[in-house]
């Protein structure tokens, strides 16, 4: 990997009833680490890191980072420290067993996550092609049964990939991106903004089986901001509209939200993400991060 790169597994899901969801992160290069823009090195080996947030009614954040001897991987398997993801051909099973902060509680359970199939191609977000990201699964099927806290559910779930050759805040200065589950198969959106002022909006829909399928571009819609980082959010839509229904996280730099809005003709509930690279580097987010992202050397 070059120095300063990175690449990451994302895996989001939501519980049929609505009331529960879960976020995973798994990271080699941990691309939002003070750590790692501290490093002169720019080692990304040396900064791994499985980032786990629950939501509901008992919502938890775990994010240790730690340093390459604590990493462990081959061809279908990844460890960082206690927590792992294997693939077996046709099932992510991860395991996990981290501790939240900065209230530091106990986080443990395994998470399957099976895609209905496996998309063709990543995409090159940047116009060097230095930096992809790969929507492998974008419709899954998602088992999660945790230890700590109390909690089992089924639901539906979103897996992708991003890699990188250099640092993100080097190549853009925000994003939005969304997923939405569909009647057949799900709709991706994708706006970057690079810093040499250019930009790429993305609007995917994939069917059940993986294939990719036309779309009309929706258009531009407004989101408030965050209530208490004011983060700015916006998205695209058929009719130039949406809402949030409920803000899961509200970070300086970082939110995650769910919507209501219109996509390919339907009626969605799409899991939506804003980011700031420009807050993330500010010196007042590089101090705040170690309170959240304690590290662990081995």
């Amino acid at each position: 990997m070059a120095r300063g790169g990175y690449v990451w597994w994302y895996v989001d899901a939501l519980s049929d009833d609505g009331r529960q969801g879960l976020t995973i992160i798994a990271f080699i290069g941990s691309v939002f680490s003070p750590y790692y823009v501290w490093d002169a090195r720019q080692d990304p080996f040396a900064h791994c890191a499985i980032n786990v947030v629950l939501y509901g009614a008992d919502k938890r954040f775990a994010m240790t980072e730690r340093n390459a001897r604590s990493l462990a991987r081959d061809a279908t398997s990844i460890a960082i420290g206690p927590s792992s993801l294997q693939w077996d051909g046709s099932v992510l099973t991860i395991h996990l067993d981290e501790r939240s902060a900065p209230i530091p509680r106990a986080l443990r359970g395994t998470v399957r996550v099976r895609p209905q199939a496996i998309t063709a191609q990543p995409f090159t977000l940047d116009s060097q092609g230095l930096h992809r990201w790969w929507p492998m699964a974008p419709s899954c099927e998602v088992e999660a049964a945790f230890t700590a806290p109390d909690l089992a559910w089924r639901g539906s779930g979103y897996l992708d990939t991003n890699d990188g050759d250099g640092r993100l805040e080097d190549a853009f200065t925000d994003w939005t991106w969304c997923r939405a589950s569909m009647k057949r198969g799900s709709a991706i959106l994708y706006d970057v903004r690079r810093k040499d002022g250019s930009g790429q909006n993305l609007t995917l829909r994939f069917d059940g089986d993986g294939r990719r399928r036309e779309m009309p571009a929706p258009l531009a819609a407004a989101l408030p901001r965050t209530s208490f980082w004011r983060m700015p959010r916006a998205t695209r839509s058929d009719d130039g509209q949406a809402r949030v229904v409920e803000t899961f996280e509200d970070t300086p730099f970082y939110a995650r939200s769910l919507l209501a809005s219109t996509l390919d003709g339907e009626q969605v509930r799409p899991v939506h993400e804003s980011l700031s690279l420009g807050r993330f580097r500010h010196p007042a987010v590089q101090f705040m991060l170690p309170f959240r992202m304690p590290r662990r050397i081995a």
